[in-house]
């Protein structure tokens, strides 16, 4: 596992903005990983536990840096303008290279220009929870619920598939439910969604 993953980011550092790197005495530096998000969510934890590993293989310090905001716009905008030598490496969700450009007009730079993808590192499902003191316990119950208690039901959301998620439930039942945004995964994930009781 620690080869598969030392060859997907030997591979992006080696075809990032289409320039190779010197793969003789690569690397020779420290190399920083770019997280478009604040610390402490999934890929943040995923980037640590890979960079601790890879640091023992490659002899190098790999470097996590959380650059968050704009749906992954800002840490991916600042990887696009980094030198295109391999030692400045994005570690993003699909997301933040599809539907964040999507819904930011100006995100900075054009996904398929800049970056060229090399691996995948895993697959995080989406999922919706209610506390459990609400008699939900499907996808069914939530959108009858929506609909017999419009505007008392809630998506906290911290990424752009979340938020587009949402919002494409919320077009194709006709539910009224209320986005809220967060700064984090998990400043999102201590808020599942949550549910009024309708008042009396």
């Amino acid at each position: 596992m620690v080869r598969a993953l030392l060859a997907a980011f030997l591979c992006v550092g080696l075809t990032l903005h289409g320039a190779p790197a010197h793969a003789e005495d690569y690397p020779n530096r420290p190399i920083k990983v770019v997280i478009p998000f604040p610390p402490g969510g999934p890929t943040d934890g995923m980037a640590r536990i890979i960079s601790e590993r890879l640091n023992a293989v490659l002899g190098q310090p790999i470097v996590v840096e959380n650059r968050g905001g704009a749906g992954g716009g800002v840490g991916g905008k600042f990887v696009a303008e980094a030198d295109p030598d391999g030692y400045t490496i994005l570690m993003t969700p699909g997301g933040a290279l599809t539907t964040g450009p999507a819904l930011h007009k100006d995100i900075g730079y054009d996904p398929e220009k800049a970056f060229a993808p090399v691996a995948q590192l895993s697959e995080t499902p989406l999922i919706v929870s209610v506390n459990e003191a609400v008699p939900i316990k499907s996808m069914a119950d939530v959108v009858a619920y929506a609909k017999a208690n419009p505007g008392k039901l809630s998506f906290p959301y911290a990424s752009s598939t979340s938020q587009v998620s949402s919002e494409t439930l919320r077009v194709m039942t006709g539910i009224q439910a209320v986005a809220i945004p967060y700064k984090s995964s998990p400043q999102a994930t201590t808020e599942p969604v949550r549910m009024e009781q309708p008042s009396p």
